[in-house]
């Protein structure tokens, strides 16, 4: 929560990914406080679901659609939050995937190229497009989702995935130093699994979910709301020196 009551009445959150999973968690948690949401995602039925839950939280919220490895989609999404709310101050790059489970001797040109667009390019896009403007007010906070993975490395179902979260630490570490002294605060979120449709859409089997799950001392995935939380909280007044980290959501687990 943050230190200053209604700390986020008024603001603008930008969420990449909003039509299910984090995304949409944190959109409805940004809602609850009093801000304004712009919900980017390719699919729009979930989006104009993610819409109406925001507004029934008493906020506003806009739906673009955004397919976040196409900068053309992103600078518009950006361009055109700031045109109906007057300013972005925070943004969330939700939109990431596996892909496909495989070993990495399975992994070809097109999963590790796509893989990357997505996580990386994704990521890239949202914080270039961005930036100029949080620059030019003197302040933002950007929080990217980045992956218990890039411990681990994925070995055997997704070196792939685990790579490209890699490259969202190291970049949000490297934009999280350069622009330190000018308002931007920038971070990473590393969880361990997350009941969402992530799972499914990845391939991942009942087994690899159970064999994850033992290396979790908790004994279960976390919930979508529990990181939305965190995205609120990393955003907030109230941890104001925070910057370049990223933050590990694990239950206990996952480091080796």
């Amino acid at each position: 929560m943050a230190r200053t009551p209604d700390y986020f009445q008024g603001k603008t959150i930008a969420v990449t990914g909003a039509s299910s999973g984090l995304g949409r968690s944190a959109a409805v948690i940004f809602a609850r406080e009093g801000a304004n949401v712009v919900c980017g995602d390719v699919d729009e039925t979930g989006g104009a679901e993610t819409v109406r839950l925001v507004e029934a939280e008493g906020s506003e919220a806009a739906f673009i659609r955004t397919d976040v490895t196409r900068r053309e989609d992103v600078r518009r999404f950006v361009a055109e939050g700031i045109g109906q709310f007057g300013a972005i101050d925070f943004l969330f790059n939700s939109a990431g995937s596996a892909l496909r489970r495989c070993g990495f001797l399975e992994i070809d040109d097109t999963l590790f190229d796509k893989s990357f667009d997505l996580n990386v390019k994704g990521t890239f896009y949202g914080m270039q497009e961005v930036l100029p403007h949080m620059l030019e007010r003197g302040s933002g906070t950007i929080v990217n989702v980045a992956s218990m993975a890039h411990k681990r490395g994925g070995p055997g179902t997704s070196v792939h995935y685990a790579s490209s979260k890699g490259a969202v630490v190291t970049m949000t570490m490297g934009v999280a130093r350069e622009f330190a002294g000018r308002g931007i605060r920038c971070l990473s979120i590393s969880p361990a699994a997350v009941n969402t449709a992530f799972q499914a859409s990845s391939g991942t089997s009942s087994e690899m979910s159970e064999r994850l799950m033992q290396d979790i001392p908790m004994k279960r995935n976390a919930e979508p709301d529990e990181i939305g939380e965190l995205v609120l909280f990393l955003c907030s007044d109230a941890c104001q020196f925070m910057t370049a980290d990223t933050v590990y959501v694990s239950g206990g687990g996952g480091f080796r």
